[in-house]
């Protein structure tokens, strides 16, 4: 499909003022000319974006949720800074063209970027790619966080992007703490047990580099006829983090059912569909980044499979307190059993 799909009709509670949007645009984002026709994405759990459609160009307008927000969460202006900043480099993120941060304009925080015309593809298993092209896609997905990891984030200005060092022991504690705090969302026994399970059993070593935090095939925007990834979006989650906890989130999803998860690819007969297996698919990052192997692979999907589940855990909690921003939510928030299970199975396995 292409970027400018999979819009509806702004959602019940989403709506703002498209005048003051209209007045703000005109003072902020050179050459505007409105007045804009807006759609809302369909995706999006955590922060709506929105199409905006005027006679000269496209645009996407990105904006913290309304209602009740958890301390740090949706932070739009984060975003705005990393895509400034590996817009440097020339990594392929869209242009953004200002940040809002006045909540009395539209009633969040927001900012506006280029809109990208690509192919996203929201079936991992390409069904509707040509049999020859789907290892390409795949291969340049690899190429893209590979690149992205071996950024040096000092020369770009993120040297203070997030704290270096102990990521995961970080990470489980940000995690577990959103969890556990999350009281209107209700206790899961398996997130229970990866709280107390995975601090104490972090692989030793340690290394620095930006991560994006979500990076799936769907996030992503390729060219309109290229096996080449032209868009990285949703940079909610990106930090300064250990680069194979951000690989090993992307390669969770040959571990993760295609029902429950976007870009799931457990169960599938990935040699007829022309696509890689885990191991090839991990040692083309590994050639790329120079390493001779990741021997703690599993510690680190396991580990993101239970972040996976404690970020459902949160959109449950905002559906609870009616805060929740996408039509699926629900869905989403149904799979966090689920997921919590399939986490710890394969910490339990591995103590056998």
């Amino acid at each position: 499909m292409t970027a400018t799909g999979g819009t509806t009709a702004i959602r019940q509670g989403h709506g703002f003022d498209q005048e003051a949007l209209t007045r703000w645009m005109a003072k902020h984002v050179a050459d505007f000319a409105g007045p804009a026709t807006i759609t809302q994405f369909a995706g999006g759990q955590s922060n709506p974006t929105y199409h905006l459609h005027t006679a000269r160009k496209n645009y996407v307008l990105r904006r913290k949720p309304p209602g009740k927000l958890l301390p740090g969460a949706h932070a739009v202006e984060r975003e705005v800074r990393i895509l400034k900043a590996l817009e440097t480099v020339v990594f392929p993120v869209p242009h953004v063209y200002g940040l809002c941060s006045d909540d009395s304009v539209i009633g969040t925080a927001f900012y506006v970027m280029d809109m990208l015309q690509g192919r996203i593809f929201w079936d991992a298993a390409l069904g509707d790619t040509a049999y020859a092209d789907r290892a390409p896609y795949y291969d340049a997905m690899n190429e893209v966080i590979a690149r992205l990891h071996l950024i040096d984030h000092q020369s770009i200005g993120l040297g203070d992007f997030g704290k270096p060092g102990n990521y995961f022991a970080r990470q489980i504690v940000r995690w577990s703490k959103q969890y556990l705090e999350d009281t209107e969302a209700g206790r899961d026994p398996n997130l229970d047990r990866l709280v107390a399970w995975l601090p104490e059993n972090i692989p030793p070593g340690d290394e620095t580099s930006i991560v994006h935090g979500d990076f799936r095939i769907d996030n992503l925007i390729f060219h309109p006829t290229k096996p080449r990834v032209i868009g990285v979006l949703d940079w909610e989650l990106s930090t300064l983090g250990h680069p194979l906890a951000d690989f090993s989130y992307h390669t969770m999803a040959y571990r993760m059912p295609p029902d429950i998860y976007t870009g799931g690819l457990a169960g599938l007969d990935l040699a007829a569909m022309n696509i890689p297996s885990e191991a090839s698919y991990t040692a083309a990052y590994c050639r790329r980044t120079g390493r001779d192997s990741i021997p703690d692979l599993d510690f680190y999907i396991a580990f993101n499979m239970f972040r996976y589940a404690a970020i459902l855990h949160g959109i449950k909690g905002r559906i609870t307190r009616g805060t929740a921003a996408s039509a699926g939510a629900r869905a989403k928030a149904a799979a966090m059993t689920v997921v919590a299970e399939l986490a710890w199975r394969q910490v339990a396995s591995g103590m056998r």
